[in-house]
């Protein structure tokens, strides 16, 4: 397993069920630098798929490092986004729900 996997298994297990009731959505990682994932939220449940979502609710373009710094707190996904470190395509509300989604 690949360490962009472990990571975001890490944050699929930080999970809030909770803020995803009655959500269905598709987050596609796009990761510059190693392979893609996404994830499928959908009634409060939360399913990671290797690959390319058939069509994504918004994806998240960026490098393994950046998605790293993230999802440890080392820098936020806004600062990344205004630093050019991570562009979106698609609903780029929907980038805002991660933080609810998945607390750290």
């Amino acid at each position: 397993m690949s360490s962009v996997a472990k990571v975001i298994e890490t944050m699929q297990s930080r999970f809030n069920a909770s803020a995803a009731a009655g959500l269905d959505m598709v987050f596609q990682f796009n990761i510059e630098d190693a392979e893609n994932y996404y994830l499928s939220i959908k009634n409060g449940t939360c399913t990671l798929t290797p690959g390319d979502a058939p069509s994504p609710s918004v994806s998240l373009i960026m490098n393994s490092d950046t998605l790293k710094g993230i999802l440890k707190g080392e820098i936020s996904g806004m600062e990344a986004f205004m630093g050019g470190k991570l562009r979106t395509e698609g609903d780029m509300m929907l980038a805002l729900k991660l933080g609810e989604l998945f607390p750290s």
